[in-house]
């Protein structure tokens, strides 16, 4: 079983900037990508970004606008997710989820995904 764990989530002005980790435990050669997804209250799941295991070619939400950069991190089974110009829209429990589904260095932010983490609060207000 893998196991997900996010950080960094917190309360931030429009216009500031977040850092969100999510690091990977367990049996983690049982995942090939790495997404990202939030939901706002009362509304779907979306799906924000996602990167493959090695690190290939990651995928983003039009949503995102070029703001959010997502990366493998420095330490072994680490990915982050840099939010700038964070919008009150942004606000919302994003959750770190793991797929099983190979498609070698590409992902889809939809999925499907088979592991999630327990999600991190980001609220953007003034």
């Amino acid at each position: 079983q893998l196991q997900l764990v996010e950080s960094g989530g917190g309360l931030v002005q429009p216009g500031g900037s977040l850092r969100l980790s999510c690091t990977a435990s367990g049996y983690t050669s049982d995942y090939y990508a790495i997404g990202w997804i939030r939901q706002a209250p009362g509304k779907e799941r979306e799906g924000v970004s996602c990167i493959s295991s090695s690190g290939g070619r990651p995928n983003y939400a039009d949503s995102v606008g070029g703001r959010f950069t997502i990366s493998r991190g420095n330490a072994k089974d680490t990915v982050v997710l840099q939010m700038n110009s964070l919008k009150p829209e942004d606000t919302g429990v994003y959750y770190c989820a793991a797929s099983r589904t190979y498609r070698g260095p590409y992902c889809t932010i939809e999925g499907p995904y088979h592991y999630w983490g327990q999600g991190t609060q980001v609220t953007v207000s003034s």
